[in-house]
């Protein structure tokens, strides 16, 4: 099943595979034009993670499925295939709003199977994309959590996190609250077509700055790490004194990995736009989606001296809540430690 005919104004009947109460909009205001929305009622919100034995949390909350960050490397760019849109710009543009996202999550809070485990958000796709400052779900779903003072944390690119400062703040009174902000690298030319509906590097740090100064920890997840583009000793260290000096309370490097899905759309994005490294990219991610072992180390070392001169220790995302006081040491995350970006 393909969509097809869908409105370029106003509202229609969404496709039946999301059921009839459905609802596909367009808006025609700059920040939305060329995206569609599917606003969808979900049938569950908490979500147990595939694998949740790697990673460094079990459960999540997913208010969007697709993202007009329109990230080239986003490992989520699969997902889109299960609904029948391509994972190239339908991910970018076809976004699927779980609209009861914060009533359900309350009923699902509420339920006596419900143990109160650890939730993270902006793991699978940006919970802070542009869309979210139309339909505003993040605001429900932070209170909800806070009513139950359930733990969690959010991953994110963008700065809209700054709206939610006040009910974050209520959150850390009752609950384990972490925050990481993902900043892969400073470079403006990479930035604008790597990562071309994200706010810039700067801005982000600059919520960094504005988070940490109001009290709420927040961390920044190296990430990714572009190989041959964005991995030179020079601008690694670049971006950890920037990292730092924005007041973050950790740093956390990710080596770039393309999964089936964003490895397409991303080799397609190299070979437009860096053609000499097609075929080194080839020979690195010839074994699968990672990054060798030896490279992972590499970054890892690198970034861990560099963070070591700024004072500041890697940690993994969601492992800091509120402001520390300053380590004797830093704290050194895993080196094979593989964590999901979006």
């Amino acid at each position: 099943m393909r969509w097809t005919n869908l409105s370029r104004d106003g509202e229609r009947a969404a496709p039946a595979l999301f059921g009839t109460d459905s609802v596909t909009r367009t808006f025609d205001t700059p920040e939305f034009r060329g995206i569609t929305f599917h606003e969808i009622r979900a049938r569950s919100i908490v979500n147990r993670v595939p694998g949740a034995s790697r990673m460094p949390f079990e459960w999540t909350v997913n208010p969007y499925r697709g993202c007009s960050h329109a990230c080239v490397y986003c490992f989520a760019r699969k997902t889109h295939s299960y609904l029948d849109l391509d994972t190239g710009t339908g991910f970018d543009s076809q976004i699927v709003v779980k609209v009861n996202a914060p009533e359900l999550l309350r009923r699902e809070l509420a339920a006596a199977k419900w143990r109160g485990e650890h939730i993270a958000m902006g793991t699978n796709v940006d919970c802070y994309q542009r869309a979210e400052g139309r339909y505003r779900l993040m605001p429900g779903i932070i209170d909800a959590l806070t009513e139950r003072a359930n733990p969690f944390s959010i991953l994110t690119k963008g700065t809209l996190i700054l709206r939610d400062l006040e009910r974050l703040r209520r959150a850390a009174d009752v609950t384990d609250v972490g925050v990481s902000v993902s900043v892969g690298f400073l470079d403006a030319a990479l930035w604008r077509t790597v990562e071309p509906g994200t706010p810039a590097p700067e801005r982000r740090l600059a919520a960094v700055r504005t988070l940490t100064g109001h009290g709420i920890a927040c961390g920044v997840l190296m990430a990714p790490v572009i190989p041959f583009l964005g991995d030179s000793p020079q601008q690694l260290r670049a971006t950890v004194r920037a990292v730092a000096a924005a007041g973050a309370t950790s740093v956390t490097p990710l080596a770039l990995h393309l999964r089936p899905g964003a490895r397409e759309w991303f080799m397609a994005w190299l070979a437009e736009h860096h053609p000499h490294l097609v075929r080194r990219y080839e020979s690195m991610y010839a074994g699968g989606a990672y990054a060798p072992k030896w490279y992972q180390r590499r970054i890892t070392r690198l970034v861990h001296e560099y963070a070591a001169e700024a004072g500041i220790g890697p940690y993994a995302p969601g492992a800091h809540r509120r402001v520390p006081e300053p380590p004797a040491s830093p704290t050194l995350a895993p080196e094979h430690t593989q964590l999901t970006l979006l």
